[in-house]
């Protein structure tokens, strides 16, 4: 089940934990991962890491949780357009951000 799209996107909408214990190839699923941040930014820390490195979906999950820039990759965290959303989502999501960018 952990691999079923269709189990794993209704229990990450119940639940945004619930993508910790799904199969590798749905963690790096993007609607899988928002359907996941939508009902828990910190359910972005068991994204893929190749999906937390997407510039793309990167600014889809910040733009629904500007606390999900937490988990983005450093290169992310420090592209000034993506925490700029982060921030128009949620204004702590600064804290997030690299150093030179706060």
């Amino acid at each position: 089940l952990r691999a079923d799209k269709e189990v794993v996107l209704e229990a990450v909408r119940q639940e945004g934990w619930a993508l910790a214990w799904a199969a590798p190839q749905l963690r790096a699923d993007k609607e899988v991962v928002l359907a996941a941040v939508r009902g828990n930014s910190e359910a972005m820390k068991y994204a893929a890491a190749e999906l937390r490195a997407d510039r793309e979906a990167v600014i889809d999950l910040v733009q629904q949780d500007g606390e999900a820039l937490r988990y983005a990759s450093e290169e992310l965290r420090a592209d000034k357009s993506v925490v700029l959303e982060a921030v128009r989502s949620r204004a702590s999501a600064l804290e997030h951000a690299v150093p030179q960018l706060q």
